[in-house]
């Protein structure tokens, strides 16, 4: 008596007589139909704005040939370039922070699972205040307060409410069901289970969203100073309307040193954040 034994690898395919074909991975028609689009739109954009590549080319050397008047950077105006560029730090870290305290209070009436009847509402309101970028908040509250760095602040908190809110509340959305129902079941109501059972869940994400927003509104509050916000944006637009290549330069200087070291400083938070989580 013969007996057979199939020493073919766990998964592999068995001969059985039929050839057997891969089925094909249908193609979404929604994300083909983007793809079409965005190339299309593409090509059409760059006939219609009808681009002057000799002038393009023109500028670009005359770009290069301006570095010259760069160097070497001018620091006789250090102490006002400094003591702006602190404003700055002011403008961005009293904005975030404002920010953080109104987003987080928001988000959990934002979330469709803790708070399903306000969260329509609440996104909706968040929407609008994140789609008009921070420029335009602070031209608005700029005619509304007048020139300086309250307009910066305002500009800052209002979108950067409307960012972490966001954030804030799909970190709440993504927090297990099953914890949130288990307390619901041992009878503890709706606070007691925000503060019991969703905050220690989302604690790590709160705090990794609120040093991102930081480090972005430093970068946006240096060019909100630009337009009258207050900050050593407003000493580049200063030097640049009178010519004062070298001093622009040492501006520059300023803001690349400020934004590095937060953006460092930022960096090695958020890992410590991410290995505590």
């Amino acid at each position: 008596m013969s007996m057979e034994v199939d020493w073919a690898p766990a998964g592999a395919a068995r001969q059985t007589g039929r050839t057997e074909t891969p089925a094909r991975r249908r193609r979404d028609p929604v994300l083909t139909g983007a793809a079409i689009f965005g190339a299309v739109f593409f090509v059409f954009g760059l006939i219609h704005l009808n681009f002057d590549y000799g002038q393009l080319w023109k500028g670009t050397l005359a770009f290069v040939r301006s570095w010259a008047y760069l160097f070497p950077p001018n620091a006789a105006e250090w102490q006002p370039i400094l003591a702006a560029a602190l404003e700055t730090l002011y403008v961005a870290v009293v904005g975030t922070v404002l920010a953080v305290a109104v987003a987080f209070v928001l988000a959990f009436f934002a979330a469709e699972n803790v708070a399903p009847k306000t969260a329509p509402l609440v996104k909706g309101f968040v929407s609008l205040l994140r789609a008009v970028p921070t420029l335009v908040w602070a031209l608005i509250f700029i005619v509304a307060v007048g020139m300086g760095p309250l307009p910066g602040i305002l500009a800052i908190f209002t979108h950067a409410v409307g960012m972490l809110t966001k954030m804030f509340a799909q970190s709440i959305e993504e927090v297990d069901e099953g914890v949130l129902e288990a307390l619901r079941a041992t009878g503890a109501g709706w606070l007691q289970v925000m503060l019991q059972g969703v905050l220690p869940c989302v604690a790590t994400s709160f705090l990794a969203w609120s040093v991102f927003r930081l480090e972005v509104d430093i970068g946006e509050s240096t060019i909100l100073g630009v337009v009258g916000a207050g900050g050593i944006g407003w000493e580049m637009a200063n030097a640049m309307r009178n010519y004062e290549f070298d001093t622009a330069s040492f501006v520059g200087m300023v803001i690349f040193a400020m934004v590095y070291s937060v953006e460092f400083a930022t960096n090695r938070l958020k890992n410590r954040i991410r290995l505590r989580g």
